[in-house]
Order: C-alpha cells, then sequence, then structure tokens
C-alpha cells in the first residue's frame, strides 16, 4: 500500500512522460504546484522504494512497479473525469474533484462506475435521461417527458 502523496507523485511523472516523453524535477514540481526540493526529497524516497529510477540532474524514468501504480491511478482518475463530466460538472472542478476521488474509493466502487461510464458511451442511442438531466440542470425544471412519468 502507498500513501495518497506517493500515488499523486507517480501519476504526475506518468502525464508529464506521456506529454513531454520525460519527466524532470522542475516539471514535477509545476505540475503538483510545489518546490522542486520537496520533489528531490520525494524522488528519493520512491526511488528507495523501487518505483522510479532517477540519477542526480536526469529524467526520471518509472521502474515497472511505479508505472503499474501510475496507470492504475491514471485509468481511477480518467474515469472518474467522464463520470463527473456525464453528470454536468464543469470540467475544471471534475478534474479536482477525481484527483480526490481517486484516492478514496474501494475498487469496487470503481469498477461499477467504469462499467456504467463505458455503457452510457456505448449506449446505442443517446440515453435519453442523460438528455434530461442535463436539461434539468439547466433550468431546474424536469422536462416534459418526465413530468408525465411522475405522476
Amino acid at each position: 500500500m502507498v500513501s495518497r502523496a506517493i500515488e499523486d507523485y507517480l501519476e504526475a511523472i506518468l502525464n508529464l512522460i506521456e506529454k513531454k516523453g520525460e519527466a524532470r524535477i522542475k516539471d514535477i514540481a509545476d505540475s503538483l504546484g510545489i518546490r522542486p526540493p520537496s520533489v528531490t526529497e520525494m524522488t528519493q524516497k520512491l526511488s528507495e522504494k523501487d518505483l522510479i529510477n532517477h540519477e542526480r540532474y536526469g529524467a526520471i524514468i518509472l521502474t515497472s512497479k511505479g508505472e503499474k501504480i501510475a496507470k492504475n491511478m491514471k485509468d481511477k482518475h480518467v474515469i472518474l473525469v467522464k463520470l463527473l463530466k456525464t453528470i454536468q460538472v464543469p470540467e475544471e472542478f471534475a478534474e479536482k474533484d477525481a484527483c480526490i476521488m481517486e484516492h478514496q474509493l474501494n475498487y469496487r466502487t470503481i469498477e461499477q462506475l467504469r462499467k456504467f461510464v463505458k455503457f452510457v458511451e456505448n449506449a446505442p442511442v443517446y440515453p435519453k435521461w442523460v438528455k434530461h438531466f442535463s436539461e434539468y440542470c439547466k433550468t431546474g425544471e424536469y422536462p416534459l417527458e418526465c413530468k408525465a412519468k411522475q405522476r
């Protein structure tokens, strides 16, 4: 079991590698909104736990163990952002809230959310309830079709 901070670092490193081709101390610090000395301290801990490989002033490389954790966290994050956006949470809040939720939810809950998001995304016809919910969020009123079913 690793800490939330470690998960955040590993996910940030993975995102940087995917975006820029490498992860460096300054980039990680910028990504997480912290100071480079804090990143240096944490990279030493990550290296000791065999989650990264890092030589002074060099790029940071995820080990297979670190990459597995990072990809798991990123996958959770993506699922949660999609779910939150489906229920009309603005993207900026969805991103921040997903960061909090990805550390707290049980893996079984994440699996059910993954199935739900996949189901909604792959429904043969855009589900009416999503459209109805969107309208309800904008107006505060149930669409006429829903009002008939409430009675």
